[in-house]
């Protein structure tokens, strides 16, 4: 894509002018986006090998997953605050650097807690995109704006989609774990230095402050509610190393929405997600990312359990996982650029509520049928199916359910609510399993992952319902 823009006759003195050209800048933020997909899918073929050389159990691998979404919770609402009043080119700076230094930490990390860390450095690989949508929209025209934003999530699903293969077959060849996870953690570096070549800063700036007490409340309470769900993964549910964590998150969560709602500027509009038009919908983005991202990590233990120690899995190796999974990115793929189709035929909301459908018997089917990887590989076809329809679907039923003059809040909102789904799966799914552990194998049993599964297919299942009960809004 080509596209050209001139500065506008008034614009203030000193201002620096949009480019000639955006080819350049459009085609260097798409670099970043592919690095995004790629770190945020190509661990997960990865993770039974990783728990294998860190020596600890499937269930504590959700963390590794949980802990990543928990940042990016935080980091998405405040890292796109600070662009507004710094700049997004600067933001998208410091977002890159801290990836690029979360990763090589991942890939070089000595022990579980270390790991931990640098997935919590990878946070802010949530806030690139919006980053990026925010400095496209000041520097370009409408038309081209569009455009360039198409281009950046098709980046984002074509470097998801590449991530897993890539892994995978760099695993295979080199069966080096440590030198498989410095291929992210190179391509993240790279994007550092060249973040600073031809990127212009946006030229529009908001006036205000960061809401401080909003980051550090949300903070607090999710990780005080995921350590206490954490403090399940026996069972003990009634003790107070669970129910303690539990009540003072809920507690945090509280006050957080109190001082969000009086708040002239706050960290998350908590209005517009109690809204009636809205708020199912919203309800409907938490439960997708409960089962889009919560499935990921279990998934891949499964294919990797040896089924003579488990009586469960197949024993693929991190390749073969990769391949497993490769149906469902391309199904996602397929279904994300099918969206706009669909919906001119049945409308948006039909196409989401049968995204919806097509998930929850999907993971109904992974519950009941699971004893041949054929019969996971389909599944995980109309899986991706589903979500790619539920991805292109659910931004514009937000967006045109919301207040025409808070569009962009919404989307943001959007992002956010799903990645709390995610962060909270991790922790329940972590549970799940952690309840069904074997004493022979130390592992979890076969029916830790069929409740996991029917668990993800009734998300599914009253995301649905939310999406069909919601209302239209008016005017």
């Amino acid at each position: 894509m080509t596209a050209t823009a001139t500065p506008p006759p008034d614009a203030p003195a000193g201002q620096e002018p949009l480019p000639a050209s955006v080819t350049a800048v459009v085609g260097l933020l798409v670099l970043f986006e592919v690095t995004s997909g790629f770190l945020q899918v190509g661990l997960a073929p990865l993770l039974p090998d990783l728990a294998d050389h860190l020596g600890i159990g499937s269930a504590a691998l959700n963390w590794v997953v949980s802990v990543q979404l928990l940042a990016a919770a935080v980091c998405v609402p405040l890292f796109g605050r600070l662009g507004d009043l710094h700049g997004h080119r600067r933001m998208l700076r410091i977002a890159l650097a801290v990836i690029a230094a979360g990763t090589l930490v991942v890939a070089l990390a000595p022990d579980y807690g270390t790991l931990l860390v640098g997935r919590v450095l990878q946070g802010p690989v949530a806030a690139l995109l919006p980053l990026e949508i925010a400095l496209v929209r000041d520097r370009l025209p409408v038309a081209d704006a569009r455009r360039a934003i198409a281009r950046l999530v098709g980046a984002l699903t074509l470097g998801a989609m590449a991530g897993g293969v890539v892994m995978g077959l760099v695993d295979s060849a080199s069966g080096d774990l440590r030198l498989t996870l410095l291929v992210p953690a190179a391509l993240a570096v790279i994007c550092v230095p060249v973040s600073f070549v031809a990127v212009p800063e946006s030229r529009n700036r908001a006036g205000g402050r960061v809401d401080r007490a909003g980051v550090v409340l949300l903070g607090g309470a999710m990780v005080a509610l995921l350590g206490g769900v954490s403090g399940a993964e026996s069972g003990s549910w009634g003790s107070v190393r669970v129910l303690g964590p539990v009540v003072l998150g809920l507690v945090l969560l509280a006050v957080w929405v109190r001082v969000e709602l009086r708040s002239a500027e706050p960290l998350v509009d908590v209005r517009a997600l109690a809204a009636r038009t809205t708020a199912p919908f919203y309800c409907a983005a938490f439960l997708f990312g409960v089962f889009y991202f919560g499935s990921q990590a279990p998934n891949s233990t499964f294919y990797a359990a040896d089924p003579e120690a488990t009586g469960y899995g197949f024993g693929l190796s991190a390749l073969s996982i990769s391949l497993v999974l490769l149906p469902g990115a391309v199904g996602s793929v397929v279904g994300s650029l099918g969206t706009a189709a669909v919906a001119r035929r049945i409308g948006y909301r039909p196409t989401l509520m049968t995204a919806f459908g097509l998930v929850a018997v999907t993971f109904l089917q992974f519950a009941f049928l699971h004893e041949e990887i054929w019969q996971m590989a389909a599944g995980s076809a109309f899986t991706g199916l589903g979500i790619g329809l539920a991805l292109g679907a659910m931004p514009t039923v937000i967006v045109e359910a919301s207040d025409p003059t808070g569009t962009g809040i919404a989307a943001a909102l959007y992002n956010n609510v799903k990645t709390l789904g995610g962060a909270v799966a991790g922790g329940v799914f972590a549970t799940l399993l952690g309840a069904f552990l074997s004493p022979a194998t130390g592992e979890p049993g076969e029916g830790g992952y069929t409740a996991l599964w029917l668990t993800a297919s009734a998300a599914a299942v009253v995301a649905l319902v939310a999406t069909a009960f919601s209302r239209r809004r008016e005017g």
